[in-house]
């Protein structure tokens, strides 16, 4: 019984500790598209049972970025210029807050770093990248290194701890760490004009492809094409992740 007892607190004290540093057991994938000509939603396109998200973008604004966070399960649209993030709850399906992030820049993508919500924000041409907790105060801003003109797109891979960059020749994806500095490079077998978003589990990537139809492209680490879906239509903006089956708020 003393064992017994032993056992059952050191799980309960783990499961504390899971609680406290914000872990999550992660689901199946989910892909998630917003597409201009559907402004209403974002698609939620995964395993069956997937639907949609009512995005609560009002009729006059604009959409420049789209991430979604596995582990408060919240999806992030950064509203242009880019200086904005609507934050809407995915399974209540209504708004959880907006955030006003000073110093973010122009409107680009953006990309969120499960392990502590933060977010990462394409800051426009030259500026690099500012980060920003979840709930918007500022943390830093850094130089993409060997990126001279604007990305095209901006990921998360969290598996690697570090960020992925679509360069402006919609080819190269370049790797970075928490500060910018350039870690390597590969190129996408087809070009992509962004935004891209990351399979942390296969390293795989996605990116929007130049064709304009709204077809996303999916590229192993070596840049070799696997397949491709359709994310609703041109200009579309895109994201990938777990969903969590114990949500941290």
């Amino acid at each position: 019984m003393t064992t017994r007892k032993a056992l059952l607190a050191r799980a309960a004290a783990g499961l504390a500790l899971a609680l406290a540093a914000g872990c999550a057991t992660p689901g199946p994938l989910h892909r998630y598209a917003f597409a201009p000509g559907q402004p209403d939603r974002v698609a939620d396109l995964g395993p069956a049972g997937a639907g949609e998200v009512p995005s609560l973008v009002a009729s006059d604004e604009r959409v420049a970025g789209l991430a979604y966070d596995p582990f408060t399960d919240h999806l992030f649209l950064r509203l242009a210029p880019g200086d904005r993030i609507r934050v809407v709850d995915r399974p209540a399906r209504r708004l959880k807050r907006e955030l006003d992030l000073p110093g973010a820049g122009a409107g680009g993508d953006l990309a969120v770093r499960p392990r502590n919500g933060h977010l990462f924000l394409l800051a426009g041409p030259g500026r690099g990248v500012a980060e920003h907790t979840r709930f918007g105060r500022p943390v830093g801003h850094f130089p993409l290194e060997g990126v001279a003109d604007e990305p095209r797109g901006l990921a998360f891979d969290a598996a690697r701890d570090e960020l992925l960059v679509l360069a402006a020749d919609g080819r190269t994806v370049s790797r970075h760490d928490l500060t910018g500095r350039r870690r390597g490079e590969f190129r996408l077998a087809a070009a992509a004009a962004g935004p891209l978003a990351c399979d942390a589990e296969t390293g795989e990537v996605h990116a929007v492809l130049a064709d304009g139809a709204g077809e996303v492209g999916v590229f192993g680490p070596d840049g070799a094409r696997r397949g491709t879906w359709s994310a609703g239509g041109p200009g579309a903006l895109i994201d990938l992740g777990p969903r969590s089956f114990l949500r941290v708020f």
